[in-house]
């Protein structure tokens, strides 16, 4: 545990440090899974940030409605499967690749990880 302080000899609110994945930290179910699909949400919206795409424009590109899209750069992804993240981003243009290789310590579950490159 670390302790901030504002100023000279005060001491501030104790703090943890986290362990990179905001969804597990809070205990939440699935927690890889779950900051897999806000990364690839992330890339989607950096995307048409980059494009300077409306949502109507971004939604004629995916085949969703404004709504949806508005969804889906606000982080309520609910409604969205990885799958359907991963078309949304080929859809505009981008290739997704997946790599599956052996869990660098042997016995121990696989990791799910979005890296953008």
């Amino acid at each position: 545990m670390t302790v901030g302080s504002s100023r000279a000899g005060e001491r501030g609110p104790a703090s943890l440090a986290g362990s990179g994945n905001v969804f597990a930290d809070l205990g939440l179910p699935e927690p890889e899974e779950t900051l897999a699909k806000a990364r690839l949400a992330d890339l989607i919206d950096a995307t048409l940030q980059d494009r300077g795409l409306t949502q109507n424009q971004a939604g004629e590109i995916l085949g969703i409605d404004q709504g949806t899209v508005s969804k889906l750069v606000n982080g309520r992804l609910d409604g969205f499967s990885q799958e359907r993240l991963i078309r949304y981003l080929t859809a505009l243009g981008l290739d997704v690749e997946i790599v599956v290789r052996p869990s660098p310590r042997p016995g121990d579950r696989g990791r799910l990880r979005v890296a953008a490159g």
